[in-house]
């Protein structure tokens, strides 16, 4: 096993029990938003008494649910690809490209990080609350940095792999 497949192992050590955990909180919040949209209508329908301020929990619960379950699925290697000249590759052809998009997509990654976190600072300093309920919105939009700064830590490792491949080591 050469030095950059132990930095791979290594990575994947320590990201994929932190990308589980984030993905189990995402899917938690994925069971919250469905029953609390299901209480929600059943109280508008029954007794003409909705919940107050559901459809911003469940905004709230659905940022939650998108940005925690992208480091596990980019180490799942669930993301849907399309390869119709990727399987006509070389394995040598197939690591260059990889190394190509794979970088063009951490730099994506790490700029929307980047101004996530630009717009938290933003968010804080206008004090901006949620409509109903009054809820500062900087924290969740904090979570969300975070679970993109973990996929953004996937890609860097996806990266490492496509070298690794593309070197032919």
């Amino acid at each position: 096993m050469n030095g950059l497949q132990r930095i791979i192992d290594k990575c994947y050590q320590v990201i994929k029990p932190v990308s589980t955990v984030f993905n189990t909180i995402g899917m938690v919040a994925l069971a919250a938003m469905m029953l609390l949209t299901a209480l929600d209508v059943i109280l508008r329908k029954t007794i003409n008494a909705p919940i107050v301020g559901a459809y911003e929990l469940i905004q709230f619960m659905m940022a939650i649910t998108v940005s925690f379950g992208l480091a596990y699925c980019g180490i799942e290697k669930g993301h849907i690809t399309v390869d119709l000249i990727e399987n006509r590759l070389s394995k040598r052809a197939h690591g260059i490209l990889g190394i190509i998009t794979g970088f063009l997509g951490l730099v994506i990654a790490a700029l929307i990080t980047w101004q996530t976190c630009v717009y938290i600072l933003k968010q804080q300093q206008s004090q901006l609350l949620s409509q109903v309920l009054l809820v500062p919105v900087y924290p969740f939009v904090g979570l969300v940095a975070f679970g993109i700064a973990l996929y953004t830590v996937v890609l860097l490792i996806h990266l490492f792999e496509f070298i690794q491949e593309g070197t032919g080591k």
